[in-house]
């Protein structure tokens, strides 16, 4: 039936054309997106997200730059639909791992070298250490000696480990600022060393742990009860693992910030990885993720994060030097910062967070096709257009229609993000829109216009801007105005 929205209904052969009422369409004080009816149906309250979650003492590896920017997204997602959110860096900051860097410390290590560059030093003492460890059983025992020493709280091996812990946080902080980036809570494995021993107590009491053949405490996760799957809490001499202290911050993360959900941004799960998330699963929500592969910069293999954020600076530096089209700025560098930054996140998010995907530097960086370059252009170009208050309305042509509609889909789009927590349908739905405004400046120019057609056309440039700002920003991407 007609209705104020459905202006025209007929019957064709094998199909039904309507048409949409376009005054409707044009209101002046409609708000795309987030004020919508739609999400009522959410469920709100407190999320506790959880990302990043690098190891101390060593530079913030590019493998960790998915959950990075997946986690930051999902926070950005929840708090923009209205959820107190808690953004939690769960550091790697606890187990044997340190107990050979802090034997390796006393034998490689210097004070003044982790002044100047410190997690270049603590990096090549790691390297070091490990190779003596290989054929040296003392260095092993050495590592097992100072491991022990920090789980009994003894001053001198735990006053080493913090002075790691603090160096590093720091270090990791102006990668975070980068990226655009930040954390409520740094929190860690070590905060629940204690809380793990008693995790391993009420397993004990409740008749859940046993012991293995390699005298390991483990519990039976197999649903025939068989041991065919174990997952492994305590090691043989007593001390605790990984997913013990998780268990414990789990525990300890539901008390003292009542959430409703917490989601834990890692890595798709291997085989010990998965009995991990079912002993977790009535705590957290996994979001996992592929890999990414040939990520390389001019040098060869790529290490650490902060060479390929160097190395997407650079080049979309060159690429703007090249570019006719590149307007004069005022701080060129920040600009080409964060429009590589924006195209490593688009093409990292176009498609499904769990497929594995091959990192490409000339087609990421694109001016044009589907990348976060060409968001960035688009926006600029946007924001050169938004000039004028619009009075009265009116819009004639498809692609202003097209983009309308596709303007007033924002809402649908945000609601199916937060469904699935995949940024998939946010950056298609952004790049479909770039598209479409692009054939707008094309065939709806301002400049000749009458003063009423410009600005109804304005106003479309004016809502488009907003929506892909907003949704840049909820994907991570800090937008530019001048490009």
């Amino acid at each position: 039936k007609q209705d104020s929205v459905v202006e025209d209904i007929s019957a064709g052969c094998g199909v039904i054309n309507f048409k949409v009422n376009r005054k409707l369409l044009v209101q002046e004080d409609v708000k795309f997106g987030l004020t919508s009816e739609l999400f009522n149906t959410l469920k709100r309250g407190t999320t506790l997200v959880e990302y990043s979650s690098p190891n101390i003492a060593k530079k913030f590896h590019a493998g960790h730059l998915r959950s990075t920017i997946i986690g930051n997204f999902i926070a950005n997602l929840k708090q923009s639909l209205g959820n107190n959110v808690i953004r939690m860096n769960y550091l790697g900051d606890w187990g044997m791992q340190f107990g050979l860097l802090g034997a390796g410390f006393g034998q490689f290590g210097c004070q003044e070298k982790l002044k100047q560059n410190p997690l270049q030093h603590l990096f090549e003492v790691y390297v070091q250490v490990n190779k003596e460890a290989e054929h040296n059983e003392d260095m092993k025992q050495a590592a097992r000696d100072f491991f022990r020493q920090l789980e009994q709280h003894e001053s001198e091996a735990v006053s080493l480990w913090q002075q790691f812990r603090e160096i590093t946080v720091d270090e990791y902080q102006h990668i975070y600022k980068r990226l655009g980036v930040h954390f409520d809570i740094y929190s860690g494995e070590s905060f629940h060393q204690d809380q793990a021993q008693e995790v391993v107590q009420q397993l004990q009491s409740q008749g859940l742990l046993k012991t293995s053949e390699k005298g390991t405490g483990v519990v039976d996760l197999s649903p025939a009860g068989d041991m065919s799957s174990v997952c492994t809490v305590l090691r043989s001499d007593g001390t605790t693992l990984y997913i013990t202290r998780d268990l414990a911050a789990a525990i300890d993360r539901k008390a003292k910030y009542h959430f409703d959900e917490m989601i834990y941004v890692v890595r798709k799960v291997v085989h010990s990885s998965s009995l991990h998330f079912l002993f977790l699963n009535c705590y957290i929500a996994h979001v996992p993720f592929g890999l990414v592969r040939g990520m390389k910069t001019r040098s060869g293999e790529v290490v650490f994060l902060e060479d390929v954020l160097d190395e997407a600076r650079a080049r979309m530096l060159h690429n703007m030097s090249q570019s006719k089209t590149t307007k004069e700025m005022d701080n060129t560098e920040d600009t080409a910062e964060k429009v590589g930054i924006s195209a490593l996140i688009v093409q990292d998010f176009k498609g499904p967070l769990l497929s594995d995907y091959t990192f490409d530097w000339d087609r990421m960086l694109q001016a044009q096709g589907d990348t976060g370059v060409f968001l960035q252009y688009t926006h600029a170009r946007l924001c050169r257009s938004v000039l004028l208050k619009i009075t009265k309305l009116y819009l004639a042509g498809g692609v202003s229609i097209f983009a309308l509609c596709d303007l007033y889909s924002y809402d649908e789009v945000l609601y199916q993000s937060a469904q699935d927590l995949q940024p998939k349908h946010l950056v298609n739905f952004l790049l479909k829109l770039c598209h479409l405004i692009a054939s707008a400046h094309r065939e709806l120019p301002v400049k000749g216009s009458s003063q009423v057609v410009a600005q109804a056309r304005l106003r479309l440039f004016s809502g488009a801007c907003s929506v892909l700002a907003n949704g840049m920003r909820i994907l991570g991407i800090t937008p530019v105005d001048k490009m």
